[in-house]
């Protein structure tokens, strides 16, 4: 073996590798088998350097999935078994593996190193094809831009980008969920903060794309609102894309709805009693805690919002994305058709989506065409420029206020009555879930019943 394998890759031109680390790791797996515990879950056999390292840490993995024990012996008829004996050097191989590592007791360590060599890799071939590509596009600066963080997000992340998988790989994994969503007591996704949409949800699911419609005025951001402080409370991390309002607006709408202090007295100075300004500052207290991100970029592209989810899932993890409103987004590509430039939004949402395996809640203003109608229930016809949004949506649905135009006398309950109806729901029920409007608080309270479809 040239000097240039070994430790230091002390030849240039060869990639990024530390043979003697790879060597470390495979001969500590076969010396205690419970090794094998400190590197499964973060390494692979495409990150070793060497093929024939890559055959013996398989065969070592798949002996340790058998709960099999792992040894020169029990690796040696593993790979005779795949006829792979010869193509790594034999059992001879095998023992020099053993004997040049005196314990198991590093093996994370030199794990982090095969992985670490098999990141900077990655990054040379990424770096050589960004350069490929931008000599051959040099029109549109913006997808490049986000093609290369695509890329670089993609071996931060570490992600598999294996595009079909067998269905018997997914099982166990399955059927694991299924398990953990039984303690959950049917909540398997990010809360909503109101029960009954949860229980028609099951909370907000990874990777979907979920459009919240409404006529103007009707509080769909209010209610969005509700909907974050609720996910907040139970833990989550959520990024607000508000492109509507200003930071501030948006801060005062938490203060009021979670201080009960009605939201006109906060933004006019109308403040006297002490039990608000008390109210007032343990709403803060209770806010600082809660992991919510608020981004005002006026008008940002499709692009701009993916950069910025992508920062913020690297540095915080997140749990969900809100964007307030979708016709505020501005098109990558100028086009006078708004049909071309919405499906291009819709579809860089929902590609949002699945990239960071994050739900997106997506607010949308609909069709002028409802307030011609006398029943102004919405419709997911309604839904404005393009029916992709129904199509790439998982989940759609509307907040309405039913008596928000009537001119009859009415108890204030009655006048504002609302719901949010859920008129598609890709991967379960239909139905309304009964809402109270308070506009002193800008804020929707929850009524118990839930109606099914």
């Amino acid at each position: 073996m040239s000097k240039g394998t070994t430790k230091g890759n002390l030849d240039p031109k060869l990639p990024p590798q530390d043979i003697d680390a790879e060597k470390s790791v495979l001969g500590a797996l076969m010396l205690d088998k419970n090794a094998v515990l400190k590197v499964l879950d973060f390494l692979e056999d495409r990150d070793f350097y060497v093929p024939a390292h890559q055959k013996i840490y398989q065969a070592i993995i798949e002996l340790f999935e058998k709960n099999q024990p792992i040894d020169v012996l029990t690796v040696t008829t593993k790979l005779k078994d795949r006829n792979q004996i010869d193509t790594v050097g034999g059992s001879t191989y095998l023992t020099e593996l053993i004997n040049s590592v005196p314990s198991s007791a590093h093996v994370d360590h030199y794990g982090g190193i095969v992985k670490q060599k098999k990141v900077l890799r990655e990054l040379l071939t990424t770096a050589a094809r960004i350069s490929e590509d931008v000599f051959q596009n040099q029109e549109n600066p913006d997808e490049m831009l986000d093609m290369i963080e695509q890329k670089i997000f993609a071996i931060n992340q570490k992600s598999k980008t294996y595009a079909f998988t067998p269905i018997s790989d997914h099982l166990k994994a399955a059927y694991e969920r299924m398990e953990k969503n039984l303690g959950m007591q049917g909540l398997s996704g990010t809360s909503s903060g109101f029960k009954g949409l949860d229980t028609l949800l099951s909370g907000f699911q990874k990777s979907d794309m979920i459009i919240l419609g409404a006529r103007p005025s009707m509080g769909k951001t209010a209610v969005t609102l509700d909907m974050v402080r609720g996910a907040a409370k139970a833990g989550a991390s959520i990024a607000v894309f508000s492109l509507e309002m200003s930071k501030e607006q948006i801060i005062d709408r938490l203060i009021a709805t979670e201080s009960g202090v009605p939201l006109w007295n906060l933004r006019s100075g109308r403040i006297t009693d002490e039990m608000d300004f008390q109210m007032i500052q343990a709403a803060l207290d209770r806010l600082s805690r809660m992991k919510i991100y608020v981004d005002d970029t006026p008008s940002p592209t499709v692009l701009q919002i993916r950069s910025m989810a992508r920062k913020l899932k690297m540095e915080h993890e997140l749990d969900l994305i809100v964007i307030d409103y979708v016709q505020l987004i501005q098109p990558s590509r100028h086009s006078e058709n708004s049909v071309q430039q919405f499906t291009e939004i819709s579809h860089g949402i929902k590609g949002l989506a699945r990239e960071l395996n994050v739900p997106v809640l997506a607010l949308s203003q609909l069709s002028r065409g409802v307030e011609s109608r006398d029943d102004k229930t919405p419709r997911l016809s309604d839904l404005r420029e393009t029916g992709s949004w129904e199509q790439d949506a998982d989940i759609v649905m509307f907040i309405h206020r039913f008596n928000r135009d009537a001119k009859d006398l009415m108890s204030a309950e009655e006048k504002n009555k609302s719901a949010l109806i859920v008129t598609k729901h890709r991967n379960g029920p239909l139905g309304d879930v009964p809402l109270l409007w308070n506009p002193e608080k800008v804020s929707f309270t929850e009524v118990d019943t839930v109606h099914t479809i």
